[in-house]
C-alpha cells in the first residue's frame, strides 16, 4: 500500500508539479548540436585509397576477400575511384569481380568514369575485353 501511494505521489508531482526536466531553470542558450555518423571503412579499402600497394598485397596474402563491400563499395571500386591502376591489376589478378555493382548500381568502371580516373578506366576496359 505504501509503495502504491509513493508511486502515485511521484506521478502526480511529475505531471502537475515543476520538474527540472520539463522546464529548466536556466536557459540552455544557442548551442548547436551536431550528430556525426562514424562509419568504418575496411583496412583493405583504406590502404587502397591511400595507394599503399605493399599493404594491399599483405592483406591479400593474409586472406582478405577482394570482393567484400565496405560502405557499399568493393575494393576494386575504391581503386577505380582513386585511379590506382596498379592496385586494380593486383585485385583483378586475385579474383576481383569486374561486374559487381554497388548499392547505387555502379560498377568499378562507372566509379572510374565518374572520377575521371583515366588510368583506371584503361585498365578496367582492357580487363573487361579479356
Amino acid at each position: 500500500m505504501k509503495k502504491t501511494a509513493l508511486i502515485l505521489t511521484g506521478i502526480v508531482m511529475l505531471t502537475f508539479g515543476k520538474s527540472s526536466f520539463a522546464s529548466p531553470e536556466k536557459p540552455l542558450g544557442n548551442y548547436k548540436i551536431e550528430v556525426t555518423e562514424i562509419t568504418k571503412v575496411s583496412p583493405l579499402c583504406l590502404a587502397i585509397s591511400k595507394g599503399d600497394i605493399a599493404t594491399v598485397k599483405k592483406f591479400i596474402e593474409l586472406g582478405s576477400n577482394v570482393n567484400e563491400k565496405s560502405r557499399g563499395m568493393t575494393p576494386l571500386m575504391y581503386a577505380a575511384r582513386y585511379n590506382k591502376a596498379e592496385i586494380i591489376k593486383l585485385l583483378i589478378a586475385n579474383g576481383a569481380k569486374l561486374k559487381i555493382k554497388d548499392d547505387k548500381g555502379f560498377t568499378a568502371l562507372k566509379h572510374a568514369e565518374l572520377s575521371n580516373a583515366t588510368d583506371a578506366i584503361a585498365v578496367l576496359k582492357k580487363a573487361l575485353e579479356s
